[in-house]
């Protein structure tokens, strides 16, 4: 692995230990895509630093256990905005 791969996944496990951002909200910061944000914290970060790979996949499982809450959440929004606006 070169040394830019290395930094790279340093910086993004660092982001989203941080931040608490969604794969999809990191790979917009970073410019890169999602597929390769994935790639960085399954595969490569376990390599580099295992501790963060475990605290990154706690953060990553409370994305999915709180997924469909906040689905819900978003459609009922959309929704409250058609019927404010005469939708």
């Amino acid at each position: 692995m070169n040394k830019e791969i290395i930094e790279r996944v340093k910086q993004i496990s660092d982001y989203i230990i941080k931040t608490k951002r969604t794969i999809r909200e990191v790979a917009k910061v970073f410019q890169i895509s999602k597929s390769t944000v994935h790639k960085d914290i399954s595969e490569r970060l376990k390599e580099i630093d295992i501790n963060k790979y475990y605290e990154v996949e706690d953060i990553f499982k409370q994305h999915i256990e709180t997924r469909h809450i906040l689905g819900g959440q978003s459609t009922k929004l959309k929704y409250l905005q058609i019927k404010n606006n005469g939708g």
